[in-house]
């Protein structure tokens, strides 16, 4: 296993243990926290449900670029990986992911968001800023990839920053302990 492959996994870890450890003192320390039962809640959470499968959707793409080797993300994790010469159906795929990745992006934040407005923030429970502070720092670094006359060294920089997998195990992970906390 390689050094960045095992520095990544380290990661994981460390945020699943601090999410369980926060979750367990959320538990013991706070009343216990009830999910308002609303029209308004109900709609809330299916949008909160499609924007996660774009979610899903679109790290999917980073993913089949590590499975393929392609881009400085998998040369950074992955950096004795070969692929296969023989992926041309997964390459057209993948063109299509990357070509498509800011609609798909910009519609997921913008279900989260309307998921956020029908649920509430629930400020109280920390996941739940964070996980918005996150996805605003995705969008914010996105946007600046997609202007054209951004200086050369800030767009670096910015693909840097956005493409970094880390913010989405982040994402992925204080979301789902977020939501257990609430859903009990």
């Amino acid at each position: 296993m390689s050094k960045g492959l095992k520095r990544f996994l380290a990661y994981i870890v460390a945020v699943l243990l601090l999410s369980v450890a926060y979750y367990v003192y959320v538990l013991v320390s706070h009343p216990q926290l009830s999910e308002r039962e609303t029209f308004l809640t109900e709609i809330g959470e299916g949008f909160g449900e499609i924007a996660l499968w774009v979610f899903v959707f679109i790290y999917m793409r980073t993913a089949m670029k590590l499975v393929m080797g392609k881009g400085p993300l998998a040369h950074r994790l992955l950096p004795d990986y070969s692929a296969p010469a023989s992926m041309s159906y997964l390459e057209q795929l993948v063109v299509y992911l990357d070509r498509s990745h800011v609609y798909f992006g910009s519609v997921a934040v913008a279900l989260a968001l309307i998921h956020i407005a029908f649920m509430g923030l629930r400020p109280d429970i920390l996941f739940f800023p964070i996980v918005l502070a996150l996805i605003l720092w995705q969008v914010l670094f996105g946007i600046f990839l997609t202007w054209r006359r951004m200086p050369r060294d800030l767009r670096k920089w910015s693909y840097f920053v956005h493409a970094q997998l880390i913010t989405g195990v982040a994402i992925g992970v204080f979301s789902y302990f977020g939501h257990l906390l609430i859903d009990d």
